[in-house]
Order: structure tokens, then C-alpha cells, then sequence
């Protein structure tokens, strides 16, 4: 199974440590964000398709042509297009008959509940939140599947944020999304045309700590090691 890493940001929010590294390099517990990232991939993935941009040679050094015993194609996104465009850019490497894996090079998770999502056909991973208005949100049926979602609403209809991990197959390429104000094709347009065709899984994650700014570094520093493993002591 393949995983798709989308880790071409600039990572504008959290200048000015972004501004001599990209964010998926930033540090946590003395490791890139990134790192933390490979750690909790599943079993299951045994290549990964790393899409980069900002100061892609930086990445690329670091994790090489494998990394922690998964093979690494490196996909280029040399605008800013958004998470579609991305994913689009990794179409060319997936296998059209098999899911895959898809996730955000920034978040940290834990690797438990990613397990879990990757066991459904269609999914994908959420917990609640004050500030909705700042994610995408779904809205989702008592089975757990999902019937509305939509990108940093203004008038939320649910605190159910999306975190960023998702598993899709190749019927999402079906669905071309909207070029929104801000020039950017979003991931989040695509599914919600396609949840009308097919279902999708909500599954509430077990931990998730989205870094978005500077001072979400600081407060990663403080739950690390993963809080899956604190657990288990």
C-alpha cells in the first residue's frame, strides 16, 4: 500500500521559522515534524510519494531515496495550487486498482488510530474542536458515515474537524474541484462530490495535534513521546 505525504507548503504561519527551512522540517522532541510523520505510518505502507516544493532539497537530503525501510518517490508542486493540485500531481504514481494512504506533513497523530482508518475501504480521521471555522468539517449519519463536509465553513453546521489523514482509492480523481478565490484547488471539494457516489468513514482519532503556529511547537515539546505511548506506562 502507498502513502501520499503532502509537504510542499511554505508554512507562512509560522515565520519566521519558516523562513530557513520548510515546515515539515521544523522540530519536535529533536526530530523534523516530518520524522514524527514516518513513524506513524501503518505497517501496511511500504512506499511513500512525497510531494514537495519549498525548499524541497532540504527534505530530500534528509530522507533520501528510503527512509525507515519505505521507498520514497519525490513529486514536485512548483505553485501553490493547493491540496488537489497535489494529490492530482501524485495520481501518475498510484496503482489505479489498490487505496492509498493521504496526509498532511505537518499534524501529529498517533499511529493507532491512522491503523484504523487504513482498515476501511474509504475514511478518514476527526476530533472535535472550539474552532471549526479554522478546518474542514463533517457531518456524519449514527454508522459513521459521512454526509456533509465543507472547508473552513463560516457558519459551521458541526465542530467535527477533519485532521488530515485520509484513505481514498482512485474514484476520487473523478471529481475535478472548484478553483476557490484564492487560486487554490482544495482535496476537501473533491469529497464532498464524491460522498453523494460513495460512502465514507468517519473515524474519531484517538490524538491529534495540529502545529499551525509557532506556539504549537511549544506545546508539542510537551506531550512527546506520543501520547499513545504515555498511555501504555
Amino acid at each position: 500500500m502507498k502513502a501520499v505525504i503532502l509537504a510542499a507548503g511554505e508554512g507562512m504561519r509560522m515565520r519566521p521559522l519558516t523562513l530557513e527551512k520548510p515546515k515539515p522540517m521544523l522540530e519536535v522532541a529533536g526530530k523534523p515534524l516530518l520524522h514524527h510523520i514516518w513513524e506513524f505510518l501503518p505497517h501496511e505502507i511500504d512506499e511513500v510519494i512525497l510531494v514537495v516544493g519549498y525548499k524541497a532539497k532540504m527534505i530530500k537530503k534528509y530522507f533520501g531515496k528510503s527512509f525507515l525501510g519505505k521507498n520514497i518517490v519525490y513529486v514536485y508542486q512548483k505553485t501553490k495550487k493547493g491540496t488537489a493540485d497535489a494529490l492530482f500531481l501524485a495520481k501518475p504514481h498510484l496503482n489505479p486498482s489498490e487505496k492509498f494512504l493521504l496526509l498532511y506533513a505537518d499534524d501529529l497523530h498517533d499511529k493507532k488510530s491512522i491503523e484504523r482508518c487504513v482498515k476501511t475501504e474509504q475514511g478518514l480521521l476527526v476530533c472535535p474542536v472550539k474552532n471549526p471555522r479554522e478546518f474542514g468539517v463533517v457531518i456524519a449519519d449514527a454508522q459513521g458515515n459521512i454526509i456533509e463536509i465543507a472547508e473552513k465553513p463560516k457558519k459551521p453546521k458541526s465542530n467535527i474537524a477533519i485532521v488530515g489523514v485520509y484513505v481514498l482509492d482512485n474514484r476520487i480523481f473523478k471529481y475535478k474541484p472548484p478553483r476557490k478565490k484564492n487560486g487554490e484547488y482544495y482535496l476537501t471539494s473533491m469529497i464532498e462530490q464524491m460522498i453523494k457516489d460513495h460512502p465514507m468513514k468517519a473515524i474519531k482519532t484517538d490524538f491529534w495535534h495540529p502545529v499551525g503556529y509557532p506556539k504549537d511547537l511549544k506545546t508539542a515539546e510537551k506531550i512527546f513521546p506520543p501520547w499513545a505511548e504515555k498511555k501504555k506506562k
